[in-house]
């Protein structure tokens, strides 16, 4: 009997597997150390790394080891880890903040060994700057070449084609958006750009393919009111050498209102176009340096 009961265990595992691989396409899997201590932290680890139909992680209290099931034309190992260090939980690649693993429940706070390769946030203590000083060519090219420049200025151009009501050109500059948008090296953002950039980067994505898809101007400036929610959103956290205004037009998403964001404080509107090219108004000007 008991031999029967650990094949039967084992038939559930295998099919519960294949279940979770016949949900995720292009599926890839992997298996990674994850420090943690208990079921809490499993409950946790899991809840961050998962993505509907995208990413599975199931992580084994007692062993440390997490197996990683994801669609490897959507994500990859480190955007999952990433978030689950965003979550407190160090893995050999990624260190969870220190302020959020210090706000984890005492019976959480494992013994952080892990030596990582890169970081979530900036280092705090000693031992993490001789660390990162072994790898400094990371943040030297974050400052050489800022990952979100391409996708700003991609954006600045689908706006433009808006404001001429010109289809065509929106919809080449969009793919050239979600082309920008796909090359963003996550590890080379800062801390709080990598924050908002996990929050928005598949709508951002879903607004800008949809853009490109249609010649539709009217179309594709309902897609434009959401991206430039979350562009508002990215470009809030994001160095900029420029002032960036924010406008909006009370006027557009039948009468709702809608913003959007400029490089230029004179009005020029991507909602109407020449219909109503002035209607709106500045109501916030950004300046990061």
């Amino acid at each position: 009997m008991k031999s029967i009961s650990k094949i039967l265990i084992a038939i559930a595992v295998l099919l519960s597997f294949t279940a979770c691989n016949a949900q995720i396409k292009n599926s890839k899997t992997e298996t990674v150390h994850i420090y943690g201590n208990c079921d809490m932290c499993k409950s946790t680890i899991e809840k961050a790394g998962n993505l509907k139909k995208v990413a599975k992680v199931d992580w084994n209290k007692d062993t440390k080891m997490a197996t990683l099931t994801y669609d490897a034309k959507k994500t990859n190992q480190d955007e999952i880890l990433k978030r689950i260090a965003l979550s407190g939980y160090d893995s050999e690649k990624f260190l969870a903040p220190d302020d959020v693993y210090s706000k984890l429940p005492e019976c959480c706070q494992y013994e952080r060994k892990a030596k990582a390769i890169a970081k979530v946030e900036a280092p705090k203590t000693d031992s993490s700057k001789m660390d990162m000083h072994k790898h400094s060519p990371m943040p030297i090219a974050k400052q050489d070449v800022p990952q979100l420049k391409a996708v700003f200025d991609n954006y600045f151009a689908v706006k433009d084609a808006l404001v001429k009501t010109d289809g065509n050109t929106a919809s080449t500059k969009a793919k050239d958006l979600l082309t920008a948008i796909n090359s963003v090296k996550m590890e080379q953002l800062s801390a709080e750009e990598h924050n908002i950039w996990m929050k928005v980067m598949k709508d951002l994505a879903f607004d800008a393919e949809h853009i490109a898809e249609t010649k539709d101007a009217s179309h594709q400036r309902d897609h434009f009111i959401s991206l430039s929610k979350n562009m508002y959103a990215l470009i809030k956290v994001s160095k900029q050498e420029t002032p960036t205004y924010y406008q909006y037009c009370p006027m557009a998403n039948d009468g709702k209102g809608a913003n959007w964001l400029s490089k230029e404080n004179a009005i020029k509107n991507p909602y109407y176009g020449s219909q109503m090219l002035s209607c709106g108004k500045t109501i916030e000007t950004i300046i990061n340096k």
